[in-house]
């Protein structure tokens, strides 16, 4: 059965840190993989599993400047050579892990580029954005599911974003190639690919014990966001007058400690035994989006139904299948 899109009420809230959610775990013996997870939020994400036992990998573009980024938070984190957008890269770096004979308890699909101001294409012509945020992680958690079959319970946790609302999936031209390209657009329809992604791995995965989670971190100000020029941000509220990031949970503008607490949560929380295939947010599963207004006048926003919709779901992997050509890898779609 689908997890249904429904808050649990977990206790947790928009303040809740990682350490928060990690409180208690014990995750000696359990090996996690962090895409991105040499800076920003994984981070913090990879830190957190770490200093709670688990043996953490963290594939990079760059292995210097990641292992740099980790010696300065004194992190005991291995990296490993991946460029999301290489698939010789990915296959290279999954085939180590598979052949080792390693189960994979914890894949966080973090790493990610948002509102690219220009089209820009990997190698195969595939929109950048989707090609970072969704293929990439698609072809690598392919390639990774004899490793995360082998832990008998392991996640596939997959960091999207309440930009989702930007756009559903543009079935007849999903790399602008008959559309004017639009950076902001691009980005939502890349994170309704990482929602619906979220749903046919729990889905293909039940049955291996491997269970999907998608999620909002929050509004945080990170090197993500540098294609974004200060005077928006300024202007949106990000940023404060001084250039600072402006911390206030209630309106979604975290921390990185507390935007990093859900893809924690998603990893690792005993709440979530027995479900998945549901997006998450604030520590919790998020509501069903149904244009719900609050006291304040403020848009309560939940997950689109478009980016859950178990059709759409099916079909963008085997879009994703023809766009890589990879059929028949991990696990099939049927």
């Amino acid at each position: 059965m689908h997890t249904p899109q429904k808050p649990l009420g977990s206790g947790h809230t928009a303040h809740s840190t990682t350490l928060d959610v990690i409180r208690g775990r014990d995750l000696t013996g359990r090996l996690a993989i962090v895409t991105g997870g040499h800076a920003g939020l994984g981070l913090e994400a990879a830190r957190t599993l770490s200093e709670a036992g688990a043996r953490v990998i963290v594939p990079a573009r760059s292995v210097d400047r990641a292992r740099r980024a980790i010696a300065e938070i004194g992190g005991r984190i291995e990296v490993g050579r991946m460029d999301l957008t290489d698939p010789d890269s990915i296959d290279a770096f999954a085939r180590a892990i598979v052949q080792s004979g390693l189960a994979v308890d914890i894949l966080v699909n973090n790493a990610g580029i948002m509102a690219s101001t220009r089209l820009e294409r990997d190698a195969r012509g595939n929109e950048l954005q989707l090609s970072t945020n969704h293929l990439g992680h698609f072809q690598l958690t392919n390639r990774l599911w004899p490793a995360l079959r082998r832990a008998g319970g392991a996640r596939v946790v997959s960091v999207s974003s309440l930009g989702h609302h930007l756009s559903d999936i543009v079935w007849d031209d999903i790399n602008f190639e008959r559309r004017a390209y639009d950076g902001w657009i691009a980005y939502g329809q890349s994170k309704t690919a990482n929602i619906l992604f979220c749903v046919e791995v729990d889905r293909l995965g039940r049955d291996d014990g491997i269970r999907s989670f998608s999620l909002h971190p929050g509004g945080i100000v990170t090197g993500l966001s540098k294609h974004i020029p200060i005077e928006q941000l300024k202007e949106a509220g990000y940023l404060g007058r001084d250039g600072e990031p402006v911390i206030d949970p209630d309106r979604d503008m975290k921390s990185i400690a507390q935007g990093a607490a859900t893809h924690v949560w998603c990893a690792v929380s005993q709440q979530l035994a027995g479900m998945g295939g549901v997006f998450c947010r604030d520590s919790d599963i998020a509501a069903l989006d149904t244009g719900e207004v609050s006291r304040d006048g403020r848009r309560v926003y939940g997950v689109a139904p478009y980016a859950i919709d178990l059709e759409a779901a099916r079909r963008l992997w085997r879009m994703s299948e023809s766009l890589l050509g990879i059929f028949g890898v991990g696990p099939v779609a049927v």
